[in-house]
């Protein structure tokens, strides 16, 4: 079965049961959409993802990098590992720091 999920995504080849899946079960996605990649999936369907940004400093006229770096659901369908680069889309809250999903591996 396609899903619409509301951005232009490769679909996942396997299935899944998880209630928390955006192709698979009603979970909507809606909002900030990033790119980052993976460090940590030690967590039961949960991993961390991470992304560099820039930011200026405005009395130097110079910018710095920071690193932003969340908790991010991992569905069974979406293989992934450290060091992937993945896509990632807002969601309700799945849990106290959970509030993306990975929806497509990069």
């Amino acid at each position: 079965m396609k899903k619409n999920i509301g951005i232009e995504v490769k679909q996942p080849e396997n299935t899944c049961d998880d209630i928390n899946c955006p192709f698979h079960s009603n979970i909507s996605l809606r909002g900030k959409v990033f790119e980052g990649t993976i460090v940590s999936n030690v967590f039961h369907k949960t991993v961390s993802v991470e992304w560099e940004r820039r930011l200026k400093i405005p009395k130097y006229e110079r910018y710095e990098k920071r690193r932003t770096k969340i908790r991010v659901h991992s569905t069974p369908c979406i293989e992934v590992k450290p060091g992937d680069k993945v896509k990632i889309m807002e969601c309700r809250p799945i849990s106290k720091t959970k509030n993306f999903i990975i929806v497509e591996k990069i």
